[in-house]
C-alpha cells in the first residue's frame, strides 16, 4: 500500500510559533509513515519544516502591523491583488498536484481570516475533488479573544460545512477550547484533543547558564531582552546569563544590545540546543508563546513569563495565568517592563524551591499522527 498523502497548509505572519508547531506535527506524521507536503506562506525559517517533509513555499506574506489586519510581501510592501491572485493559483496547483488523502489547515477557520482570499478557494477545490480528501483544522488550545461580532458564528459555519475534525493541540485538563471559543458546543462532535505539541525531552546540556532570557522569533522581543540585559548588571556577576534575541530581531536592535554587555552575559540570535539549555538553567525569562511554554514544561526550570499583549493579543496572557495558577510560572507585565521588575522576579525565582515536573500531556505531535491514521482507517472500514 502507498503511504497516505497529507497536504498541510501553515501560514505564519509574525513569529515562528505556528511553523514550529506545524513542523513538529509534520515530522511525527513522516515518522508514522505518511507522505507529507507542507505548504508554507511566511518568511523562511531555518530548520523548518524538518527532514523527510516535502515543501511548497508560496511567495511570502507577513503581517503589515501588530494588529494583523493587513498583509505585506517579503519586502514590506502591501500585498496587491495581482500578487495575491498569483499566490492563490500556486496554492491550488500544489493541491491538485499532491492529490492528498488528508488536508490539514493550520489555524483556519479559527484564525487567519486574512488568508480567506486563497483558503476559501482551497475549500471549494477540496469539495470538488474525487475522491474528496478529509479536511482537518489544526488549532492551538487557546484562541485570541475579543473577536468581532459574528466571527465565532462564521467559524462554526465553516467547520460544519467543510471540516471533518478540529485537532485541538492541548491538554483538556489544562485548558479547553470552550474557555476561549464560546460556541465550542456547536462543533463538539468534531473536536479531537491531541495534547500539547512539545518537543521531545531534551538531552543534558553541553553548556550551562543560570538565567536564560529568550524572545522567540524576536520580532517583538527587543524590550524583554533589553530589560534582561540591564537586570544582569544589577545582580551578582557570578550568575551566567544567556540572551536569545531571536532570528527576526532587527539588526540595529541586535547591535544595540551587544553594546556594553557585561562579561557574564552571552547574546545570541538563536540556539538550536535551546530546550536542553533550559534543562540546565535555574530561571527562564520569556514570553508565553505556545512553543516556548512547551519547552519549559519539559524541564523543571523556574519560569518568568512576560505575555505578549500588543494589538489586543490575549492568548499568551491566558496561558501564563493558567500556568501561574498551577504554580508553574510567575508573570511580569509587558507594558512598562523595567530592569528592576526583572531583577526582583529573578531574585524571587532563585530563592524559590525547585518545582516538580508538569503533569500535562506534551506528546501532541505523535498523538496527532495516531488520530489521523485512525480517521483514515475508519473511513476505509
Amino acid at each position: 500500500m502507498t503511504a497516505p498523502r497529507i497536504f498541510f497548509y501553515v501560514q505564519h505572519l509574525l513569529g515562528i510559533g505556528h511553523i514550529a508547531r506545524a513542523s513538529r506535527i509534520a515530522n511525527a506524521l513522516v515518522k508514522d509513515g505518511f507522505d507529507v507536503t507542507v505548504v508554507t506562506g511566511g518568511l523562511p525559517v531555518p530548520g523548518f519544516p524538518g527532514e523527510g517533509v516535502k515543501t511548497v513555499a508560496l511567495p511570502a506574506v507577513v503581517a503589515s502591523n501588530a494588529g494583523f489586519s493587513g498583509l505585506a510581501d517579503a519586502d514590506g510592501r502591501p500585498a496587491g491583488e495581482d500578487f495575491l491572485h498569483a499566490r492563490r493559483q500556486l496554492l491550488l496547483d500544489a493541491f491538485n498536484a499532491a492529490r492528498p488523502d488528508v488536508v490539514i489547515i493550520e489555524a483556519f477557520p479559527f484564525g487567519r481570516r486574512q488568508m480567506r482570499f486563497e483558503l476559501l478557494p482551497l475549500l471549494a477545490a477540496i469539495e470538488k475533488a474525487e475522491p474528496r480528501p478529509k479536511l482537518l483544522s489544526s488549532v492551538r488550545d487557546i484562541l485570541q479573544e475579543n473577536r468581532k461580532a459574528g466571527r465565532d458564528a462564521e467559524t462554526v459555519t465553516l467547520v460544519k460545512d467543510h471540516f471533518d475534525a478540529v485537532l485541538v493541540h492541548g491538554d483538556p485538563g489544562f485548558v479547553r477550547l470552550e474557555d476561549t471559543f464560546p460556541l465550542t458546543s456547536e462543533i463538539a462532535d468534531r473536536l479531537r484533543y491531541t495534547g500539547l505539541v512539545a518537543a521531545p525531552p531534551p538531552p543534558e546540556p553541553t553548556e550551562t547558564f543560570d538565567i536564560i532570557a529568550s524572545a522567540g522569533g524576536g520580532a517583538v522581543g527587543a524590550a524583554l531582552i533589553g530589560a534582561a540585559k540591564e537586570a544582569a548588571a544589577l545582580l551578582p556577576d557570578n550568575l551566567r546569563w544567556l540572551l536569545v534575541a531571536g532570528p527576526n530581531l532587527p539588526e540595529a536592535d541586535f547591535a544595540a544590545l551587544l553594546e556594553d554587555a557585561a562579561a557574564n552575559v552571552t547574546l545570541v540570535r538563536f540556539r538550536k540546543d535551546f530546550p536542553s539549555l533550559l534543562r540546565g538553567a535555574k530561571v527562564s525569562i520569556s514570553q508565553a508563546g505556545y512553543n516556548t511554554v512547551g519547552d519549559l514544561l519539559r524541564t523543571e526550570c523556574r519560569a518568568i513569563l512576560i505575555p505578549f499583549v500588543a494589538g489586543g493579543e490575549t492568548e499568551q496572557t491566558v496561558r501564563a495565568e493558567r500556568l501561574r495558577a498551577l504554580g508553574l510560572a510567575d508573570i511580569l507585565p509587558e507594558d512598562g517592563l523595567t530592569s528592576s521588575h526583572v531583577k526582583e522576579a529573578v531574585e524571587k525565582a532563585l530563592a524559590a524551591q525547585p518545582r516538580g515536573p508538569a503533569l500535562l500531556d506534551l506528546d501532541g505531535a505523535e498523538k496527532t499522527a495516531r488520530i489521523i491514521r485512525s480517521m483514515i482507517a475508519e473511513s476505509l472500514a
